[in-house]
């Protein structure tokens, strides 16, 4: 763990304030010595620049973490061809415990946490009028990077979650070792911070996070802990008053330069700036990909109704393989939160509670059907929902949280098999002695 603190710390304080970003309208900055980089509000702002930066970056939000989630979840609807070895553990569901790609996940998210924690405890430093915005997003970020952290990291029976600090580093002398905090903890932080981005961050932010960004995580977070209620009112409060509204087809969603009217949350990309690697691995090289690592198998088309656009929503790759369209700019935004989503959990809570708060479950899945072309169904089940989720949200990094929240096997794998959960990377239990390894992977 000194060692991740230590990284962190560098880049909190060194790199990531020189990090610019065309999107955000920050200027670039050189390098700064520790001593001042935390002196003054606009040094502040930058380092939450670099929180976005860092939590963009390919090994999290830039494609890894959708992608391993997915791959996770995977049985027969699409195949791994890719030639990375990495990728290829997780979706075989044996994975070693100095997986690349599951190390950098880790790293990753802690320098964002980091970040975020410095943010934080200085924001006193900012101007009044921007300083609840600043923590707002701060807050946003944090518990997004720990959310995700925790659901790939946390023990099988959910007692161990990932180690929890909400302290910046700044001096890596001191004794940085810290042990796993429980799961449900760790949850309740997040919550705990969303709740707070609510209250502080405006109703639009341009590019950034704002209310409804954060509410719209906080259904995400809720439904996948078992929260129905919080889970659909967050989501109907996000439908009725975030002014975002569903693209007019389901292809409008996808592939694009700037926010759609359906994105509560994008990390921003362009042609200077940004990393989308969901190209790399999901596109023919036609469209910047390597030819198609993921190809989609007939078990999945099958799932689709023959008027369903979103069953249309494929073509043929390098290699004579079905190719998912939702990936064939490179430079597209990566769309992290959509409007979508919310029918989905506000329905599939409705029909857990027996409630109708905002629409019926039957109407909130047909709204997403009838912007499908979709046959309209006249009655509607839990499996129904959760089949829709499939239909709708396909590789956009769902697939395992779906199988494992709800108890359902992948494939002959239980939801609660050491399996399903990742091991601590081997680099941090050699370097933190607190840390406890999960089952399966040794000691």
């Amino acid at each position: 763990m000194k060692k991740i603190y230590s990284l962190l710390c560098f880049l909190a304080i060194l790199l990531l304030l020189g990090a610019c970003s065309d999107r955000l309208d920050v200027e670039p900055r050189q390098q700064i010595p520790t001593d001042v980089a935390i002196s003054t509000g606009e040094n502040v702002e930058n380092i939450l620049t670099g929180v976005y930066d860092e939590s963009s970056q390919e090994e999290s939000y830039g494609g890894y973490m959708q992608i391993m989630a997915d791959l996770y979840g995977f049985t027969d609807q699409a195949t791994w061809y890719g030639t990375y070895q990495e990728p290829k553990e997780i979706y075989n569901k044996s994975i070693f415990t100095d997986n690349s790609f599951v190390r950098d996940l880790w790293l990753n998210g802690y320098a964002a946490i980091n970040q975020a924690n410095l943010v934080l405890e200085n924001a006193d430093l900012v101007d009044e009028d921007s300083r609840d915005r600043v923590k707002g997003e701060a807050y946003f970020l944090r518990a997004l990077n720990y959310f995700d952290l925790n659901r790939f990291f946390s023990s099988p029976d959910h007692t161990l979650g990932v180690p929890l600090t909400l302290d910046g580093i700044i001096d890596i002398d001191q004794n940085l070792e810290i042990a796993r905090a429980p799961a449900d903890q760790v949850y309740q932080q997040v919550i705990s911070d969303l709740q707070k981005a609510i209250e502080l961050l405006p109703e639009s932010n341009g590019a950034r996070a704002d209310k409804y960004s954060a509410e719209a995580l906080l259904a995400r977070v809720q439904l996948h802990i078992g929260h129905y209620e919080a889970a659909r009112d967050a989501a109907d409060d996000v439908i009725e008053y975030s002014g975002r509204s569903l693209t007019n087809t389901f292809a409008d969603a996808f592939n694009n330069d700037t926010n759609s009217s359906e994105d509560l949350f994008a990390f921003q990309v362009n042609s200077q700036d940004g990393d989308n690697v969901l190209v790399v691995h999901y596109a023919s090289t036609e469209f910047g990909g390597r030819g198609g690592d993921i190809a989609v198998n007939d078990a999945y088309l099958n799932m689709f109704g023959d008027s369903d656009d979103r069953g249309q929503f494929f073509y043929i790759g390098d290699y004579g393989d079905v190719l998912t369209s939702k990936y064939t700019n490179e430079y597209a935004n990566i769309s992290l939160i959509r409007l979508a989503e919310m029918y989905l959990i506000r329905a599939e809570a409705n029909q857990r509670l027996d409630t109708e708060e905002g629409a019926t479950p039957l109407e909130d899945i047909n709204t997403l059907r009838a912007r499908a072309n979709a046959d309209l169904l006249t009655e509607v089940t839990l499996d129904d929902i959760l089949k829709e989720r499939q239909l709708e949200m396909m590789f956009e990094g769902f697939l395992i949280w779906d199988y494992t929240r709800t108890g359902r096997p992948v494939g002959e794998i239980p939801a609660d098999s050491p399996r399903l959960s990742f091991p601590i990377p081997l680099r941090e239990m050699d370097a933190n002695s607190l840390l406890v390894q999960n089952p399966g992977y040794g000691s």
